[in-house]
Formats: C-alpha cells, sequence, structure tokens
C-alpha cells in the first residue's frame, strides 16, 4: 500500500548544497531557512470519483451469496508494488476482487466533459508498480473501451513498472474474422489499440472464440468462468442421470463439451440452427435425446437471447422436464429480458462480468461472482506464478 505521512505531522526541508560566494579571495556558504511542507489530509478511499462502491442489483435475493475471504497471505497487505484500480464499468466487480485480496481500489478520478470527451487522473503513485486496471468493455462499449485506453497511457506515463489490462468482458469479440467479403476484424483491432495504449499484459474472462487471444502481441491470461457455475449446479439436488448439457450452436459445442465432462461427464446434445443474420437464429434441428431430462444450455455469451430462446423451445418440444440457460456474459439486449422470463427456464445463471441493472432483473435469474477467480488470477500473475492449476485452470477447452 502507499505510504502516507499523517495528517498532523510536518517535513521539515533543508538545502542540501551551499550557497557559496566569493569575497576577497574566499568563499563563504551560508544555509536558507528551514521550509515547511504540509500534507494534506488522505480521505478514506474511494470507489470511483468520490462515490461509493455500489451493487447494481438492488434486489439483493437475486444475487447468490458469496463469502470472499481475506487472501491467505496477510503480508499482502504490506505489498505496496500491487496496484488495482477500477474504472466505471463495473466498480463493484473491482471493490469484490479487490476485497478477496485484502487491498483497497487505488484512487483515481474519471470524469467525462460537457462534450463526452474522457479524463483521467491517478491520485496516487505508481511508479515501479504492478498496476491492474479493472475494466470491461461491455455497453456502452466504445466508451468503456476509451476509458479503458486512457487509464493504460495514464498508467504508463506515471512510470508503472507493469500494466495488466483486466478485461472481465472482451467486446468486439464476436468480429473475430471476415465471413463476409469486405468485412472488417474489429477484435484484431481493439487488441492493437489496447497494445498500443501501453498495456503489458491483458486478463480475459471467456473469450467468444479462443483464437482472439492470438489478435495480441503481448501475453493473455486467458481464464474461464465456468468453474463459478459449476460449483453452483454442484450445490443442486439434481441426479447426475438426469443431466444432458446443450450447446446452443454448433459453435459452442467444444465449450459444452468441456462443461459436460466437468458436469458428472454427462451426456450432450447440439441444437443446429441457421442465422440469417445478425441477432437473427432459425432452429432447425436438434442432436441428441433429451427426453425426460434436465438439459442444462451453456454459452458464453447471451445478447438478445434469440438463439437460446429458440433452442429452449426446441427442448420442449421434444420432451426435456426442465431448461437450465447458463452463460459467463449476460449482455442482455432487447429484447433479451423478455423472452428469459417467459417461462422457458426454470433458472437462468449468469456472472457479474458485466454489471446489470435493475431493470434487467427477474425472478428466475441468478448472478454469480467471478472477483474470486479473477483476484486469485491476478496475485498469480504478479506473483510470476503458474495460472494452470485447479480450479483456476481451462476446462481443456481446444
Amino acid at each position: 500500500m502507499p505510504l502516507c505521512h499523517s495528517p498532523t505531522s510536518a517535513a521539515v526541508a533543508t538545502a542540501a548544497s551551499p550557497i557559496a560566494a566569493r569575497s576577497g579571495g574566499l568563499l563563504r556558504s551560508s544555509r536558507p531557512a528551514p521550509v515547511v511542507v504540509r500534507c494534506k489530509k488522505v480521505d478514506s478511499l474511494r470507489a470511483i470519483n468520490g462515490s461509493p462502491p455500489c451493487i447494481p442489483v438492488s434486489d439483493r435475493s437475486l444475487l447468490t451469496p458469496v463469502n470472499l475471504p481475506v487472501f491467505r497471505d496477510p503480508s499482502m497487505r504490506n505489498d505496496t508494488r500491487l496496484r488495482i484500480f477500477s474504472g466505471t464499468a463495473n466498480p463493484s466487480l473491482s471493490q469484490e476482487i479487490a476485497s478477496y485480496l485484502g487491498l483497497e481500489l487505488g484512487k483515481i478520478n474519471i470524469k467525462r466533459f460537457a462534450d463526452g470527451e474522457i479524463y483521467v487522473q491517478l491520485q496516487e503513485s505508481v511508479r515501479g508498480c504492478d498496476v491492474f486496471l479493472v475494466q470491461p468493455t461491455c455497453p456502452p462499449a466504445n466508451e468503456n473501451l476509451m476509458e479503458l485506453l486512457i487509464m493504460i497511457d495514464a498508467c504508463r506515463r506515471a512510470s508503472a513498472k507493469n500494466i495488466t489490462a483486466v478485461i472481465p468482458y472482451f467486446g468486439y469479440a464476436r468480429a473475430d474474422r471476415k465471413s463476409q467479403g469486405r468485412e472488417s476484424i474489429a477484435a484484431k483491432l481493439v487488441a492493437n489499440m489496447i497494445t498500443e495504449a501501453g498495456a503489458n499484459r491483458v486478463l480475459v474472462c471467456d473469450l467468444h472464440s479462443s483464437q482472439a487471444m492470438g489478435y495480441f502481441d503481448i501475453p493473455v491470461d486467458h481464464v474461464y468462468g465456468q468453474p463459478v457455475i459449476l460449483d453452483y449446479l454442484a450445490s443442486k439436488t439434481i441426479c447426475s442421470n438426469d443431466l444432458v448439457v446443450v450447446s446452443p450452436d454448433v459453435g459452442g459445442v467444444a465449450r459444452a463439451r468441456a462443461f459436460a465432462k466437468k458436469l458428472s461427464d454427462a451426456p450432450l446434445a447440439i441444437v443446429d440452427k441457421r442465422r440469417h443474420g445478425h441477432n437473427v437464429a432459425e432452429v432447425m434441428n436438434l442432436i441428441g435425446d433429451v427426453r425426460g431430462k434436465v438439459a442444462v444450455m451453456m454459452d458464453d455469451m447471451i445478447d438478445t437471447a434469440g438463439t437460446i430462446a429458440k433452442g429452449a423451445e426446441l427442448l420442449h418440444q421434444e420432451g426435456a422436464r426442465e431448461v437450465y440457460a447458463c452463460c459467463t456474459h449476460a449482455v442482455f439486449s432487447p429484447p433479451a429480458i423478455e423472452r428469459l422470463s417467459s417461462g422457458l427456464f426454470q433458472e437462468v445463471i449468469i456472472t457479474n462480468t458485466i454489471p446489470l441493472k435493475e431493470e434487467k432483473t427477474f425472478p428466475q435469474l441468478t448472478i454469480l461472482s467471478v472477483a474470486n477467480l479473477l483476484g486469485e488470477t491476478i496475485w498469480r500473475v504478479h506473483d510470476d506464478c503458474s495460472v494452470g492449476h485447479e480450479p483456476y485452470s481451462s476446462l481443456d477447452i481446444d
């Protein structure tokens, strides 16, 4: 933690070198009077711009309780080389991560000018420090991305030793290839921008496709949110013989297969769909048997919920007893809430990589925290340890 003077103490500075004047061939030195410097009183930590941390979900019954223990190493509190700063995108998650590590969030001033320009100023020294900036590029994606870039630039100009961009949700990850002519690969562009801004490393959670890691010219630590969901499902009283994991599309088969393997080696089913345009999907067929089963649909993100809702309709038609929807990133663009709360799902399980506004909650929603997962990964990166140990390793996704 940064060192702080007592607000009532004063430091007396004296001149180190005498002032010499030549008079009659002799040097005479005089010492100036002491200069008294008083330190300003340091206010208690504020999360963002002086505002206290807040939980985006007002109904706490929707938020699954997560006990965040203080980090097991008490000496961690004295490690002034590790600093965590939060952007304005998800301050509650940043606060949980800092609490897990036994640290306080760094003081930072982020504000918008009248014309929308973003201003960032670090309010404590980071010279020679290992800095982690927690900022998902969730909606509004462009503002949050620009804020992250400016935060990285501020740390670089403040002589931080290492800058790690912690991006729980990496926006523009879906634009990761050219499926048609004259398309941009925005994921590569964003990766270049983060690198050029001055980041030394990136920590991301559940990329839309793992190939996006290759777009960065700096090290990338890719962690998966599925272990958090697996722990929650394991606590439910569902017979393992009744479970079947369903991939909502062919592209998510590898993810669903790895998830099924960890979930008592459950059988796998696949929803075959044909997409006619962005956010427009039509289900065509179901591969696998779900009759009389509890179907768990697994995906990395839910945007408009068109794919997963149509898949749930098909599962019910094929005789599924219950349908659960699980995802790491809850983007929830309209009309996702209407589709997810229509009675198709027994429960919708998400994580808090993206903050959820109150109007986007509904009774079937369960929110899990990935703060411990990210906090443990941050510590291992800082301590130069491997992040490949259970339960923080990948799910063997090909």
